[in-house]
C-alpha cells in the first residue's frame, strides 16, 4: 500500500486519501462496469470495512469513505479477490453506453484504447498529475458533456463521415475547441498536449497551455502523419521534424513572446464556447447535449435502466438490495454513469418496470426531473469530521419544499465546509458550513467568503425565502437563474439573512 494521497491528488484504491470521515478510496472499472455479483460483493466490502455507504461521483467513479489503514487494505484484498479489475494512470474515459447505443455517432472505445496504449508508450502517466484527465465522447443518449477534462474529443458527422471535434481545458460548455480531425490525428494531438502539459511539471494542466501552443497544435495536423507522434524537445521547446519521407517543418511551442494562459477566447480559438475549426475551415457545432442518464435507454437488443443515487450516496445495504433484485432479473452489467447514477444492462420492458418500482421504493433516484439531481451535497455533520453543517438534512429539506426553484438552469452546492469537496466549481447558490453557521455564497465556490449566515437548522427554511422571492418576481418564460440574475446578489443575500 502506498503513502496516503494528500488531498487534491486521485484516491486510488493503492493510495487512500483522507477525509474528514477517515480514508476515502476511489475505483474505476476497467470494464466501465460490474457484474451484479461483484457489486454485491463490493457493497459487503463497504460494510466491513467503512462507513457502509457507496458513492458514484459526479464523474462516474465509485467510492468508498470512512476506511481506516488497515480496513482499507483488506478492501483492497477483497476487490481483487472479486475480480474487479481498476484502471490507473492518466483516466481516458468514455460514455456509460459506448458501443451500446444505437444513437451514438461512433464507437469511443477503440479511439480511447489508442489514446491509453499511447500515453503509455510516451511513459506520460508518472510525469502528469493525478487530476490530469481525457475524454473520448462518442455521442449518443448519454454522453460525457457534463464531464470537464484537458483533453476533449467528440465524435461528430461530417461529409466526409465521422472526424473528432478535439478541445482543450474544460466541459462541452467551455473547453477551448481547437481542431476537427480524423482517428488518428486526433489521437496523436491528444498525447502531444500531454507531453506539453507534461513539460510543464506535475502541478500543470490544459489550462496552462499559452495560445502559442495551440495555435501550432491546431495547424500541424494539416502537413502532419497523422501516425507519427510529435517529439517534444524539453531544451529545444519545439516539435521536431517528422519521419518516414515527411514534410520537413518545425513548430516552436516555446512560450516566449507570449506568455498568456488559454481560454475559449484566446489566439485562434472561436468565441462562444460552441464551434470548432474543421479541416476545411468550415464550422462545425457540438454534440447536442443529451438526456440526463436516469431513465430507460432502448439499445440494440435490451434496454438500460439508468437510476440515481441521491447526492451520490446510498448506504450500501441498500445498494445490495437492489442489486439482488436486479441479478433475479436478468441484468447481466451495472456501469457507473457521470452525474451520480448507476446503468443496469440486459433488461427486459416488464423487468425494467419492476427494477425502476424497487429502486423507487428503496429512495433511489428515478425521475431526471428529481430535484435532488439538482443539489450537490457532501456528507457533512455527523459523518465527516469537518463538516459543520449537516448537508444532506439540508438538502432533502430544500428538495422537497422547493422543487421548482431547482431547474434545468440551476444549481445548488450546500458544503459541510470550505473545501467543497461535492462540488468544486461555482453555483448559482452555495451554503458553505462553518463556525457562524451556514454561509450563503452567491455566484461562487464553497471556498469564497459568504455574505450571510444562518444557524445550520434554519438554512433550509433560508433558502425558501429565496425561492419563495423567485415565485414572486420570475417572468412569463424565465429561468431561475435568470430571475436570481435580476434579483441581485445583495438582494439574494438579504433574503437569506432575514429573520
Amino acid at each position: 500500500m502506498n503513502a496516503f494521497s494528500r488531498r487534491g491528488a486521485c484516491p486510488a484504491l493503492s493510495a487512500p486519501m483522507r477525509t474528514g470521515d477517515g480514508l476515502l478510496v476511489r475505483l474505476n472499472p476497467m470494464t466501465g462496469g460490474l457484474s451484479p455479483k461483484s457489486l454485491v460483493g463490493l457493497g459487503e466490502s463497504a460494510l466491513r470495512h467503512g462507513n457502509g455507504v457507496i458513492e458514484v461521483t459526479a464523474r462516474g467513479s465509485l467510492q468508498v469513505r470512512g476506511l481506516t489503514p488497515t480496513s482499507a487494505r483488506l478492501l483492497a484484498m477483497e476487490v481483487d479477490a472479486l475480480g474487479i479489475a481498476v484502471r490507473t494512470g492518466v483516466p481516458v474515459e468514455i460514455g456509460p453506453l459506448a458501443g451500446l447505443d444505437p444513437e451514438e455517432v461512433a464507437d469511443p472505445r477503440p479511439l480511447a484504447e489508442r489514446i491509453r496504449a499511447a500515453i503509455e508508450e510516451a511513459g506520460l502517466a508518472k510525469r502528469l498529475g493525478p487530476k490530469v484527465s481525457v475524454v473520448v465522447d462518442g455521442g449518443g443518449r448519454v454522453t460525457m458533456d457534463a464531464v470537464t477534462a484537458d483533453v476533449r474529443l467528440a465524435a461528430i458527422r461530417t461529409d466526409a463521415g465521422v472526424r473528432w471535434l478535439l478541445a482543450v481545458a474544460g466541459d462541452s460548455e467551455n473547453a477551448a475547441l481547437l481542431v476537427t480531425v480524423e482517428k488518428d490525428a486526433a489521437r496523436d494531438i491528444a498525447v502531444a498536449i500531454l507531453r506539453m502539459v507534461a513539460e510543464k511539471g506535475r502541478e500543470a494542466h490544459a489550462r496552462d497551455l499559452t495560445a502559442r501552443q495551440m495555435k501550432s497544435l491546431a495547424s500541424w495536423h494539416s502537413f502532419a502523419p497523422p501516425s507519427v507522434l510529435p517529439d517534444i524537445s524539453p531544451t529545444r521547446g519545439e516539435i521536431g521534424s517528422f519521419a518516414g519521407g515527411s514534410p520537413s517543418a518545425t513548430l516552436a511551442i516555446g512560450e516566449s513572446g507570449d506568455r498568456g494562459a488559454i481560454s475559449p477566447q484566446v489566439g485562434e480559438m472561436p468565441s462562444g464556447g460552441k464551434e470548432g475549426r474543421t479541416e476545411g475551415g468550415a464550422v462545425e457545432r457540438l454534440p447536442v447535449p443529451a438526456s440526463f442518464p436516469i431513465g430507460i435507454f432502448n439499445l440494440t437488443d435490451d434496454i438500460a435502466l439508468g437510476i440515481g443515487l441521491p447526492f451520490g450516496s446510498m448506504p450500501a445495504q441498500k445498494l445490495i438490495g437492489l442489486t439482488q433484485h436486479a441479478l433475479t432479473l436478468g441484468v447481466t452489467e451495472i456501469r457507473l454513469a457521470p452525474n451520480r447514477a448507476l446503468l443496469f444492462l440486459g433488461l427486459s420492458p416488464t423487468a425494467c418496470r419492476s427494477l425502476q418500482q424497487a429502486a423507487a421504493a428503496l429512495g433511489f433516484v428515478t425521475d431526471p426531473a428529481d430535484p435532488r439531481t439538482k443539489i450537490a451535497a457532501c456528507p457533512g455533520a455527523p459523518a465527516c469530521a469537518s463538516g459543520r453543517i449537516a448537508t444532506r438534512d439540508i438538502a432533502e429539506t430544500i428538495a422537497a419544499e422547493n422543487r421548482d426553484l431547482l431547474d434545468s438552469t440551476l444549481t445548488l452546492h450546500i458544503s459541510g465546509c470550505a473545501k467543497g469537496c461535492a462540488h468544486p466549481g461555482r453555483a448559482a447558490l452555495t451554503l458553505v458550513g462553518g463556525d457562524n453557521g451556514a454561509g450563503l455564497v452567491v455566484d461562487g465556490t464553497a471556498k469564497a467568503l459568504p455574505a450571510g449566515y444562518r444557524p445550520g437548522y434554519d438554512a433550509a427554511r433560508a433558502v425558501g425565502r429565496i425561492a419563495a422571492a423567485i415565485r414572486d418576481a420570475r417572468l412569463r418564460g424565465e429561468t431561475t437563474a435568470a430571475c436570481l440574475t435580476r434579483l441581485g446578489a445583495a438582494g439574494v443575500t438579504e433574503l437569506y439573512r432575514q429573520e
